[in-house]
């Protein structure tokens, strides 16, 4: 990867790469799990470590890293993809506060569902959910780079996000997210 970017002066890192298993964690392929983890969570420490450490030496830069409103509670039926999000969530307020001293803003979005075609093609039942447009998640995480270590871009997902973050308790929230991907991924 180095050699490829040898010379590039890279002063914006956004890692949006994600991908998902969906069912039974013990149904799907332990391969599948694996291949999660490395998309999800290798690639973005091995990325923000190689271009962090530019940033860092140049006293500029700016980190995105793409998480999940899923990272917030264990989410049966994506279990290791909420987890992989929860993990990027906490490198990326790690770095926030690790990387502020050399100019380097640092900025997880915990967005929720969006019009992606990622998200198209896991085959979503219809849902009253709201979907974000893509554009407008890119526009506002951009806008609230060194501002503060997350952002949840949408009205519908801050107040999901705060409701079951802070109100409600944990193993409640654990089932609400488990019936409501049973029910997007047409398992009710």
């Amino acid at each position: 990867m180095q050699a490829v970017t040898d010379g590039l002066e890279v002063g914006l890192l956004v890692y949006n790469a994600a991908y998902s298993t969906i069912g039974p964690f013990l149904d799907r392929p332990v391969e599948e799990h694996l291949r999660v983890i490395d998309v999800n969570c290798r690639g973005p420490v091995v990325l923000a470590h190689l271009f962090g450490k530019a940033m860092a030496g140049r006293k500029r830069g700016g980190i995105v890293l793409m998480t999940s409103t899923a990272g917030s509670q264990g989410g049966p039926w994506i279990a290791t993809y909420a987890a992989s999000k929860a993990f990027n969530l906490l490198l990326a307020e790690a770095l926030w506060d690790e990387l502020v001293a050399s100019d380097v803003h640092v900025i997880a979005c915990r967005a929720g569902a969006t019009r992606t075609p990622g998200y198209a093609a896991s085959k979503p039942q219809a849902s009253r959910v709201p979907l974000l447009d893509p554009n407008d998640v890119a526009e506002r995480t951009l806008a609230a780079l060194g501002r503060g270590p997350s952002i949840v871009p949408g009205a519908f997902y801050r107040l999901s996000a705060f409701i079951m973050d802070r109100l409600l308790p944990r193993r409640l929230a654990i089932r609400i997210m488990g019936r409501a991907t049973r029910k997007l991924y047409g398992k009710s």
